[in-house]
């Protein structure tokens, strides 16, 4: 079975991909792979656009040896998985404990407000997706925001609103610019 994507076309990895989705699986006992699911699932997910199609989660499926159910109940259950398409900036605010103790809440609302979208949603220009995660681990530099690989700590709206021009300046890379 052919895994189709939204638009009518399949998902497929790039040769690259599955050589090295391929590679990661030589690494677990035949049977196992589901052991190289996570890194699979961010493959599938860099090759998709930034978010994983119910396509791309069927083809991990296929060329894992597994259930699509197997892999439905990974993405679904960590947030570093986007389930629709995310615009090329994803902030995700930590909201548990210490961040809204500092003040958390109060900036996704005004992230919301300066971008005109809610959680969960990408701005029209597709530059900016709200997501409000759990706990990313940095508790004692609350609160704080999660883009690409970088933490963006002890936020502020001042910190916030530099990051949203250097961003529609250009002065950013995807996942490169880190808050001083």
């Amino acid at each position: 079975m052919q895994a189709i994507t939204s638009n009518g076309t399949p998902f497929r990895y790039s040769p690259q991909a599955l050589a090295e989705v391929q590679s990661l699986t030589k690494k677990y006992p035949e049977g196992c792979g589901k052991s190289a699911l996570l890194r699979a699932l961010h493959i599938a997910q860099e090759e998709n656009g930034g978010w994983l199609s119910v396509a791309a989660m069927d083809h991990v499926a296929e060329v894992l040896g597994l259930k699509p159910i197997e892999v439905y109940e990974v993405a679904t259950f960590y947030s570093m998985y986007n389930l629709q398409p995310v615009g090329k900036y994803v902030l995700e605010f930590c909201h548990t404990g210490p961040c809204a103790i500092e003040g958390a809440e109060r900036l996704i609302e005004y992230a919301q407000c300066k971008l005109g979208i809610r959680t969960g949603e990408t701005t029209p220009d597709g530059m900016f997706t709200i997501k409000e995660v759990e706990c990313l681990g940095a508790c004692g530099y609350a609160p704080m925001m999660q883009v690409g690989e970088f933490y963006h700590e002890h936020l502020t709206e001042e910190k916030l609103d530099q990051f949203i021009e250097d961003c529609r300046a250009g002065r950013v890379n995807k996942g490169t610019w880190k808050m001083h």
